[in-house]
């Protein structure tokens, strides 16, 4: 646990008792503040006393007598509009936080300072790649021999990890709700991977989602910042944050394009990753036969992980050899069987149109798995990648939808995701891809992109058993 600075003897509002919220109340006490903890769920509210928390109403609280309020991300703190909590305590001038902002205001401590290697930060943002990227790092720092804690918006809250030892590396993946409002930002290092529409109701625009990300590349300034340069947002940080074209303190990364110049670049083109510096290759890795990295976007986070362990001092061969033996996550392009000459892959994590593009621009002859509760514009966006999709099997609320953007494109129509996957396992042949990448999110028929992912694996292993 880190414990929480700044609010020794001091009430500090906790809105939200999911798992931040939780690990934020504890590290408040440990740190000599009292929490006073609330979650409008009564079911949420029952799991917290059952821990031991004390709940205090907020409805009733004198916000006079609060030091700060923290709030969980899921929470509406700006757009479209404010929870009530939170408005009641921008009204008093009561400062609005998250974990995020308590743990960079609390991970260094007299005995870090003092540390021969003071433990880093590592934060990773961006619209799709945050997870695999983040997992990536970690596993190249893990199998080279270095301490690594993961933490964030992936496994375990930022409050909740151990304490850091000597030349440790803490790895955070940042989403938008959660950089957009923590109060301190202060890594090491920052990774942008890029920009695609997404979370736009809670950002009022395109614009605010892109102001959320650059802010943690503003709020004090990571020593080392890694930018997506393949989107315009991304080229513009870039160039605002370098000082001269040869600024090593920015490394510009990109799938796809050749990127030039004195500074330090790192691309991956026809599934090479290059990495240039002044203008001059120092090293090449070949990521074609990495099992765990399949397609040009999961190039695109080979290069960011390539890119913060080489920040790190990394050698290139030693970077090499840690991401061969990287297997990915869960949901994510992940390769869940072949059998019969046909691959069954599983991107349940493709939430929007953009990350579901990638997925269909990684593999061919695909019989393509799509629907849920989908986003503004759909999949029409998804028309350059038709001609790789054999079939469509549509399932979930937006289903209808997505077919009239396919116009004429082979679909077929169904309830269920189990419906679609039977339907495709049985008309698949050799060679084929079977592609769950729903383009949408999960919540009309799934609690979450994880929840959809296990129940298409579970459906993949009964229709294949059937088929035997």
């Amino acid at each position: 646990m880190i414990p929480v600075q700044g609010y020794e003897g001091r009430a500090v509002a906790v809105l939200g008792l999911g798992r931040s919220g939780l690990a934020t109340c504890r590290a408040l006490a440990a740190g000599g503040a009292v929490p006073l903890a609330w979650d409008d769920s009564p079911e949420s509210r029952a799991r917290a006393e059952a821990e031991g928390i004390a709940l205090h109403d907020l409805a009733r609280a004198d916000w006079s007598q609060i030091a700060a309020l923290v709030t969980s991300p899921g929470i509406p703190h700006l757009y479209p509009a404010p929870n009530r909590h939170i408005a009641a305590a921008l009204a008093a001038g009561v400062p609005v936080d998250n974990d995020i902002g308590l743990f960079f205001r609390s991970f260094a401590t007299a005995q870090t300072i003092e540390m021969d290697q003071p433990p880093k930060v590592v934060a990773v943002t961006g619209s799709n790649g945050k997870s695999t990227t983040t997992a990536l790092i970690h596993h190249i720092l893990t199998a080279m021999g270095r301490p690594s804690q993961m933490a964030g918006n992936i496994g375990t809250g930022v409050l909740s990890i151990d304490p850091p030892q000597e030349g440790e590396v803490i790895v955070l993946e940042l989403s938008s709700y959660q950089t957009e409002l923590a109060r301190a930002l202060t890594p090491d290092i920052a990774v942008f991977t890029n920009l695609s529409p997404d979370h736009l109701d809670r950002h009022g625009g395109m614009g605010g989602y892109f102001a959320a990300k650059r802010r943690l590349f503003a709020e004090g300034g990571p020593d080392r910042a890694i930018i997506g340069v393949d989107e315009i947002e991304g080229l513009f940080m870039a160039g605002q944050l370098a000082e001269a074209a040869e600024d090593g303190r920015v490394i510009r990364i990109s799938s796809g394009q050749k990127l030039a110049g004195p500074g330090w670049n790192i691309f991956a083109r026809k599934g090479f990753l290059a990495e240039y510096r002044a203008g001059r290759q120092v090293a090449s890795i070949d990521l074609r036969a990495m099992p765990g990295l399949p397609g040009a976007h999961n190039h695109q986070n080979a290069c960011a992980a390539y890119a913060v362990a080489r920040s790190l001092g990394a050698a290139p061969r030693l970077v090499e050899d840690a991401m061969a033996s990287f297997t990915g996550l869960p949901h994510r392009s992940q390769l869940v069987t072949k059998t019969g000459g046909v691959r069954y892959i599983n991107d349940s994590k493709a939430t929007n149109a953009d990350s579901a593009g990638k997925a269909l621009q990684a593999f061919d002859h695909i019989r393509w798995l799509a629907g849920g509760l989908g986003k503004d514009g759909g999949i029409a966006s998804l028309a350059p990648y038709l001609d790789r999709v054999a079939k469509a099997y549509l399932f979930g609320h937006s289903a209808r939808d997505f077919a009239l953007q396919l116009g004429e494109h082979p679909h077929e129509i169904f309830d269920t995701l189990e419906q679609a996957t039977a339907s495709a396992i049985a008309e698949a042949r050799f060679g084929d891809t079977v592609l769950l990448a729903p383009a949408a999110a999960s919540f009309d028929q799934f609690p979450d992109f994880e929840a959809r992912g296990a129940a298409f694996i579970a459906a993949v292993q009964a229709g294949l058993a059937t088929h035997e």
